[in-house]
């Protein structure tokens, strides 16, 4: 789910002899994954909460589950609270996901949402890393090698946003989806459409109300097994680490890419969970999650 064909900045000189040094003592994907997840700021440790026991995520007036991107440095527009909503701001200047605060390895998480007619969004899950792409150099080629660029570059800094400078911030990891039947990428098959393992596994019944109305979603975790729920009919079921997963990661990213190596070895299990902004409006609210053994 890309939106936006955008270039990265590379760090300079000194810092890229020190992280060669560093890359020679540890595979680079974990590398990666290590250093892509600095972008977290909030808590990382274990939650305060016990298996089973639901908590709530949001209660619609303040952000405090959530890494408010308005108080990063250098600040961000993509989230606002509306209407008890959590809320994607269409069009921003940095396009970044909600993070959560808390890490999550087998969970229950149940929330609802609704996209704006012809909007994109998704829910992103055992992340592995956030690269920055900017607008400051050339890099040629589609999106896939743009996020290979940054992830071998090392563009995990928030630093490489200068003031006034649009980029985004990209989000590796599986994606539950959220979207409108008429956007463009719902229309290029089940594997893009609401409720599906974006680009993995398709629903296996289209279970979406209307545009205009609030759906239902509930996601289940353990180990790499899942389960994608929407409106009371589980519509997904799979393993991350299936064969056919890997094929299609593979298909879309290249098997030699970061990415690929990132998604299908997982170094990271305990991860953050995201709520994507894909440049359209999009609300989530009654987010409530639990952890599983």
């Amino acid at each position: 789910m890309n939106r936006l064909l955008i270039r990265f900045e590379i760090r300079g000189g000194a810092e890229r002899r020190a992280r060669a040094r560093w890359f020679v003592l540890v595979p680079l994907a974990a590398a990666v994954a290590a250093a892509g997840l600095a972008h977290s700021v909030g808590a990382q440790g274990n939650s305060q909460n016990t298996s089973g026991e639901w908590v709530s995520l949001f209660d619609g007036r303040s952000m405090e589950h959530w890494q408010d991107p308005s108080k990063l440095d250098p600040p961000g527009d993509a989230w606002t609270i509306a209407d008890g909503c959590l809320k994607a701001v269409p069009h921003p200047r940095i396009t970044e996901d909600l993070v959560s605060q808390e890490t999550y390895t087998n969970f229950e998480l149940e929330f609802e949402w609704r996209v704006a007619d012809g909007g994109n969004s998704g829910l992103k899950y055992r992340i592995q890393a956030f690269p920055i792409l900017t607008a400051e150099k050339h890099v040629t080629g589609k999106f896939e090698n743009q996020v290979q660029a940054a992830l071998i570059a090392g563009a995990f800094n928030r630093s490489l946003i200068k003031p006034g400078m649009r980029a985004q911030i990209y989000v590796v990891g599986f994606e539950y989806q959220t979207i409108a039947g008429n956007h463009p990428d719902a229309l290029r098959g089940p594997l893009y459409q609401s409720g599906a393992l974006y680009g993995m596994i398709a629903p296996v019944r289209n279970a979406m109300r209307p545009v205009a109305e609030f759906n239902q979603s509930r996601l289940v975790v353990r180990g790499n097994r899942i389960e994608h729920w929407l409106n009371g009919e589980k519509v997904v079921e799979g393993d991350l680490d299936a064969d056919p997963v890997k094929q299609l990661t593979a298909h879309r990213w290249g098997e030699s890419s970061e990415v690929y190596k990132l998604l299908t070895g997982q170094p990271n299990k305990a991860c953050h969970i995201s709520l994507q902004n894909h440049g359209d409006s999009a609300w989530f609210r009654a987010l409530r999650i639990r952890r599983l053994p």
